[in-house]
């Protein structure tokens, strides 16, 4: 397949050359909403030369320019990327009623493409609790990333040059945005009380502080006499996030709404278990093929989560860790998902 992009990225900036695709990056985004006459233009005179649009993403200006350029040309399907998900509603009222104001503008896209694509059936079934009307054509395509090169000597060293005090030492593993939704205060009180009867093991909370949540949940590590257990590296990429994972005890994320959860996919890869909420949408497949832990995302739950895991015998853990890639390899490898929608798209025909 020949793939091209076109974003409102910069032009300009360095990335965009990296790229092993074709890059068609308009600016000109001026606001969040990121109307641009620019970006309307270039798929207008461009859609026809493609056999199809994949749209990632909704309640941005792109999304209704892509429908507008490709509606009754090309096919299209939409990624909604959880933006579905009555969790937001329930957490952020009146933002939803500010949503609700736009969705005669945002439902068509939905309405007239051949698919809306969702990451897991669990994500299908609840996005039609948000809005209405919600009448599109639903499909579950396997989601997930690419695998990471197998490079655990490297890739340990990239992590323990980063934290060297944790060589030697066991530790949960939390990657991720550090937000008040991915219940990083659940995490920290849930160690909190199983840390003095497991001295042996460790925490570490990864990711970069987009709501400048990271120095509230430093002193609650203090006040529960954990502040030594628990350690804040900041973001990791690349070698030293792998080295991450391959090198702790199990992965860990307690939030409280994921569409999917990416990271969860890219633990499996690396041999990992994981240990999520059932706000992970994906938690009836983790649960099923047995390579983690489901619980609710409570303080409560995020505790059943930890104390399951360490009480575990050692060989039982080492089975969940042995299936952990094969059942990436299976179910969320990003080569499924790129069969799924050729598939999809050989299926519709050019209009």
């Amino acid at each position: 397949m020949e793939v091209e992009i076109v974003c409102q990225d910069d032009p300009k900036a360095d990335y965009i050359a990296r790229w092993t695709v074709p890059v068609h990056a308009t600016g000109a985004r001026q606001n969040t909403y990121g109307k641009s006459p620019e970006l309307l233009d270039w798929l207008q005179k461009n859609v026809t030369r493609f056999d199809g649009v994949v749209i990632n993403s909704i309640w941005t200006y792109p999304s209704v320019a892509a429908h507008k350029a490709a509606k009754g040309k090309v096919p299209y399907v939409v990624f909604t990327h959880g933006m579905l998900d009555p969790y937001f509603k329930r957490k952020y009222p009146v933002k939803h009623l500010k949503k609700y104001l736009y969705w005669p503008v945002q439902y068509p896209v939905l309405r007239d493409a051949e698919r809306v694509m969702f990451t897991s059936p669990l994500e299908r079934d609840l996005a039609p609790q948000s809005f209405w009307p919600h009448n599109w054509t639903p499909f579950v395509v396997p989601y997930g990333t690419g695998e990471p090169a197998f490079e655990p000597e490297k890739q340990s060293a990239a992590f323990y040059e980063m934290l060297p005090a944790l060589r030697g030492r066991r530790y949960m593993l939390f990657l991720s945005r550090i937000h008040t939704k991915k219940g990083c205060d659940l995490l920290v009180q849930a160690f909190a009380r199983v840390a003095k009867g497991q001295p042996d093991i460790d925490l570490v909370v990864a990711g970069p502080d987009q709501e400048g949540l990271v120095s509230n949940l430093q002193q609650m590590t203090r006040d529960l006499g954990i502040e030594s257990r628990v350690h804040w590296p900041g973001m990791l990429i690349g070698d030293a996030k792998y080295g991450a994972m391959r090198n702790s005890e199990a992965f860990i994320l307690p939030s409280h709404q994921e569409n999917f959860g990416v990271v969860v996919a890219e633990s499996l890869a690396c041999g990992r278990p994981v240990l999520i909420s059932n706000q992970v949408n994906i938690w009836p497949e983790i649960e099923e093929e047995a390579v983690g832990l489901v619980a609710p995302d409570t303080l409560e739950g995020t505790e059943e989560l930890l104390r399951k895991w360490l009480a575990m015998p050692a060989a039982q853990q080492q089975e969940m860790a042995a299936k952990a890639l094969p059942v990436f390899r299976r179910r969320y490898s990003m080569t499924s998902c790129a069969t799924a929608i050729k598939g999809l798209f050989e299926s519709f025909g050019k209009k």
